[in-house]
């Protein structure tokens, strides 16, 4: 913020006349750089992870899986909204919130699940990174998993908080392969907009367990924790804001502005969710290959727009998703274990400010190195992550949703009307998934 905002602001509590402010012309630099949490959080949702278990998705379901998008976002964005006021009303994260409020055995338990489920899919990124990066320039595949690995890691714990940021938001842009094929691949738009709009059940432990993972993928837990403490990381840096349980006002301007900061993160997330199960179901559904194994079979989804080079794009498209979702990741791992024992946390620390935080981050890292030692399928690992994150995300849901509506908590801020609906809705959502999943198995 600059020094002409905090003055004009001062000025607007003291009742002082506002001047009529200058129009200014559209920058598209200065909309990304209004942009926060919100957009970051939903662009490190399609991770590799996130585009294993799409391209899996529509390879197996075609067009039919379509209609979890448009069901997945008004309840992803419900539930990401809630996260980021926990953030922005207390001045910390869930972890942190939970150490003060609730026993401590609750938060060990939270605790514990994030770290397993966000170490588990650290190591599936970098396993997916590096099978992809072999695809484009040859060598060993673990080297680039310890060369991605160190690299996010070093990056988060020496990197200028704020250049960081940037980075991070500009990565957002390797997204867009994926809406880009859409132009050229050979969509059947009618089929294409029925499975968007008119859902198709089928009672089977796979497309339940195919669910579950596309829910998993899409609300996933460390995405509460990241933008709840990013929320509370942007109150550290910024010296003009204070958490609004304790000081009131302003509150209208910063929950619009989170809203809109989650609805375009949320949003941009679901169309290249979507994007990705479209061009999957139209170039490998179409052709009957329904089971993806390697990454050479998903990088097929991609060649459409780039033929012969489809697996460079599809490397591209992995590897940048990767170095956004990866430091997502191990943070909001190190945030919650930081704020759940009250140390020192922030990216914004210097590393000698926050060792303890920065230890976690790298034990994190380090652990999600290591599993790639062991015999690992990328594509496999991608989609059972996503199942365990599926499974684990119903808890956290539920402990996010009572302490948004505990007044020791939110004080005059709990929240509440449709955006309380929602969340609970969300809530069960995830929760009946898990359940039908489970029958599924059974039967």
């Amino acid at each position: 913020m600059t020094r002409q905002e905090t003055i004009s602001r001062h000025d607007k509590d003291q009742d002082a006349p506002a001047a009529k402010p200058r129009r200014e012309p559209f920058s598209f630099k200065r909309v990304v750089k209004s942009l926060g949490p919100g957009l970051i959080t939903g662009a490190s949702d399609d991770d590799p992870s996130g585009i294993g278990t799409y391209s899996q998705a529509g390879a197996q379901l075609g067009y039919g899986i379509g209609w979890t998008m448009l069901l997945t976002f008004p309840l992803m964005t419900a539930i990401q909204e809630i996260s980021a006021r926990v953030g922005r009303v207390t001045g910390h994260g869930i972890a942190g919130n939970v150490c003060r409020h609730y026993p401590g055995w609750l938060l060990i338990i939270v605790v514990t699940l994030l770290f397993i489920a966000n170490t588990v899919n650290i190591a599936a990124d970098l396993s997916a990174m590096a099978d992809a990066t072999r695809l484009l320039i040859g060598g060993p595949a673990i080297l680039y998993v310890v060369l991605f690995g160190v690299t996010s890691v070093a990056a988060q714990i020496f990197m200028n908080y704020r250049r960081y940021v940037a980075v991070l938001k500009w990565l957002t842009l390797s997204l867009f392969a994926y809406v880009a094929a859409l132009a050229f691949a050979k969509v059947s738009w009618m089929q294409a907009l029925a499975g968007v709009l008119v859902p198709r059940l089928t009672w089977s432990s796979d497309y339940f367990t195919t669910i579950v993972a596309i829910f998993g993928t899409t609300i996933s837990p460390y995405l509460f924790f990241w933008q709840a403490s990013q929320e509370a990381e942007e109150q550290r840096v910024d010296v003009t804001k204070h958490p609004l349980i304790d000081k009131h006002y302003g509150a209208r301007k910063e929950f619009s502005r989170i809203r809109a900061d989650t609805v375009t993160g949320m949003a941009f997330s679901n169309l290249i969710a979507l994007s990705i199960i479209v061009t999957a179901a139209a170039s490998l559904h179409a052709a009957g290959k329904t089971d993806i194994q390697t990454s050479a079979q998903a990088a097929e989804a991609l060649r459409p727009i780039a033929g012969p080079f489809a697996e460079v794009v599809f490397a591209l498209g992995i590897v940048g998703t990767g170095l956004l979702a990866i430091p997502v990741l191990a943070g909001a791992t190190a945030y919650a274990v930081g704020e759940g024992r009250r140390w020192p946390v922030g990216l914004a620390r210097e590393p000698k400010e926050a060792m303890a935080f920065y230890s976690v981050l790298a034990l994190s890292g380090g652990i999600g190195i290591a599993l790639n030692f062991t015999p690992i399928d990328p594509i496999s690992a991608l989609y059972w992550s996503a199942v365990v994150n599926g499974v684990l995300a119903v808890p956290v849901m539920v402990l996010l949703m009572v302490m948004a509506r505990h007044k020791a908590v939110m004080g005059r801020f709990v929240i509440g009307g449709w955006l309380y609906r929602l969340g609970w809705l969300s809530t069960g959502a995830m929760a009946l998934s898990v359940i039908a999943m489970g029958v599924g198995m059974l039967v």
